[in-house]
């Protein structure tokens, strides 16, 4: 892809959270991987006014040397952290969506009571500690929280999403929120009944063929 086509794929994506409600206004980001950097939303700028030329550039040889209007989302560590460390990683994508950040709020992973957990690579979607926003301490617990998944919970926050292309990444955050949603409204009715390990390591297997690739 070009430069401008990511640049227009990372507001398009940005549009279709809102799209799809699982997020409002300015509070989600999102970040692709291109040449020595990364490119990513700009702080505080709504999705429906963005333009190409919005979006931020950031060098991996230093955050404080991003190219733009506007500088770069106040969740730029944690991006920038990610796509650094985890080189099969090309995407980034932030959201709030409401079912699961409310298990967020309650410091909840997510568990296996449903086979689409398998979706984030592992038996369970995580949540990552709390650190405050924006901060290089809430980036190291989502990498540790990330080991294994491409996808976590951040605790009192939101969640993040990690993929080859966007279209994956926001396929995965989809996921997880109806993942999110099951897990509370079956608690409405009882204890959920939650999937075994023998079984996940079954079912972990057939994801290796099942859902977009890319």
């Amino acid at each position: 892809m070009s430069e401008l086509e990511i640049r227009e794929e990372i507001i398009s994506t940005c549009l279709k959270m809102e799209e799809l409600g699982i997020n409002q206004g300015t509070s989600g980001n999102v970040s692709h991987r291109f040449k020595d950097g990364i490119l990513i939303t700009p702080s505080g700028v709504s999705y429906d006014l963005l333009k190409p030329e919005d979006i931020v550039f950031v060098p991996f040889s230093s955050k404080e040397d991003y190219k733009g209007e506007y500088p770069p989302s106040s969740e730029l560590d944690f991006h920038f952290d990610i796509l650094k460390a985890k080189p099969e990683v090309e995407c980034v994508l932030h959201n709030h969506s409401t079912y699961a950040t409310s298990m967020a709020i309650c410091r909840l992973d997510i568990p296996s009571h449903h086979y689409m957990v398998g979706v984030a690579g592992g038996k369970k979607i995580p949540c990552a500690k709390y650190a405050t926003f924006g901060t290089q301490e809430l980036s190291e617990n989502i990498i540790k929280a990330l080991d294994g998944y491409s996808a976590c919970l951040l605790a009192n926050h939101g969640v993040v999403t990690t993929a080859k292309t966007l279209k994956k990444a926001l396929w995965i955050a989809v996921e997880v929120e109806n993942l999110a949603k099951q897990y509370i409204m079956a608690k409405q009715i009882g204890e959920p009944v939650i999937i075994g390990d023998k079984e996940m390591d079954k079912i972990l297997e057939k994801f290796k063929s099942y859902g977009l690739k890319k």
